[in-house]
């Protein structure tokens, strides 16, 4: 089914045995609001590099498993089907690092994130510029052997874990002046500060916090790669991250398919199964419908990245798998809490995670509407041919 090699499918029985070893936790950990113990999480952490499914995405180069695409995208779909972000310990680093870090780079972060030892938050995000990063108000000027940053970043996800943060910004003077700089900081950091953790629709330990940099010094040797690129290297990890959402939120797809069967296949209802009314039959005929294209949609964009497929189509099919494979995901959500009825209203109840959990997925990394207008103007400038088949 789906072409898979037998490597293909070790790579993911290996990851889909793991994530059935998480669910069992997911209540636990939804009813202490998402806090799981740090002794359970390091395990987590120390099992999922353990099996190769953590970093999936880094070559063997810097000491990465070099899965394929496809490959990756087996492993986050499996990640998809645990709630309260139990699935995240098989977190995948910045893979456009490797083309560009620096020796020092490479030495004091990327291998160490690869190896599992840091853990990386990206701070882009700011109160008005969210899809569009090209309207980032932080600023980095530059003095002497040093940047100076000031700015205030949200959503910045998992920065409670996290050792160091990659840093989004404006140049001010200079040669690139009004051009985009990546830099990375340490954590904690002189000047960086939280100024406050929002309270989210999900229980996850990841927190994404409101971030202040007031006058923060960063050597220039932290600058990635060269001044005027930082946008290159966002629009590079959305693009990644968008197929990994789509993957995610195929898993959770499946994983609601699953469960909402089996209780429409138990539940007895005047006698019937609930499944055999055909109302309620329809629905779980809709969600495996939806299931199987978003499903396929997604594994073709990753074997056209690893066929090598054009930058600029690749950027719009990753597009559109984020925006169908979201929207799927979100009424397969919204079916299930129907079928499960008050059931699926209670905390306990895998649809009703899935239904405040999977609302994100069609906002961040680029909203749906986002995608629609990625889609859209390249079909304008380029034509159908081009989007859809890579001619």
């Amino acid at each position: 089914m789906y072409g898979l090699t037998d490597e293909d499918r070790r790579i993911q029985e290996v990851a889909r045995g793991f994530v059935d070893s998480l669910i069992p936790l997911e209540v636990e950990t939804e009813l202490a609001g998402g806090v799981i113990p740090k002794e359970v999480a390091a395990e987590h952490h120390s099992r999922a590099i353990e099996l190769g499914l953590y970093a999936t995405n880094m070559p063997v180069s810097v000491g990465g498993p070099g899965c394929t695409a496809l490959q990756q995208v087996l492993v986050q779909e499996q990640t998809g089907r645990a709630t309260n972000g139990l699935g995240w310990v098989m977190h995948t680093p910045p893979q456009w690092w490797v083309d560009v870090a620096t020796e020092y780079q490479r030495e004091r972060w990327l291998l160490p994130a690869v190896r599992g030892e840091k853990h990386e938050a990206y701070a882009i995000t700011e109160e008005f510029a969210g899809s569009d990063v090209s309207a980032l108000e932080t600023t980095a000027r530059r003095e002497g052997d040093e940047y100076v940053v000031n700015g205030v970043k949200w959503h910045v996800t998992s920065y409670n874990l996290a050792d160091y943060c990659f840093v989004q910004a404006r140049l001010v003077n200079g040669r690139f002046e009004g051009e985009h700089v990546l830099l990375v900081i340490d954590l904690p950091w002189p000047g960086v500060e939280v100024v406050r953790t929002p309270h989210y629709s999900h229980h996850i330990a990841d927190e994404h916090p409101i971030v202040s940099f007031t006058n923060v010094r960063v050597p220039v040797r932290n600058l990635v790669g060269a001044e005027g690129e930082g946008m290159t290297f966002s629009q590079d990890w959305f693009r990644f991250e968008r197929l990994m959402v789509a993957a995610r939120c195929v898993g959770a797809a499946q994983r609601l398919l699953d469960e909402v069967t089996s209780f429409a296949r138990d539940r007895v209802v005047d006698g019937r199964r609930l499944g055999d009314h055909q109302l309620v039959a329809g629905m779980l005929a809709d969600t495996a419908t939806e299931l199987f294209a978003a499903r396929t949609m997604l594994y073709e964009v990753a074997r056209s990245i690893d066929g090598g497929a054009d930058r600029k189509t690749l950027h719009a099919q990753a597009s559109m798998a984020k925006l169908y494979c979201s929207e799927t995901a979100g009424r397969a959500a919204d079916r299930a809490v129907q079928i499960f009825g008050g059931r699926g209203y209670m905390r306990e109840n895998v649809a009703e995670r899935m239904y405040r959990e999977l609302r994100v997925e069609r906002i961040w990394e680029g909203a749906s509407e986002i995608q629609r207008i990625i889609v859209g103007r390249q079909l304008l400038n380029r034509g159908p041919a081009a989007v859809l088949e890579g001619r």
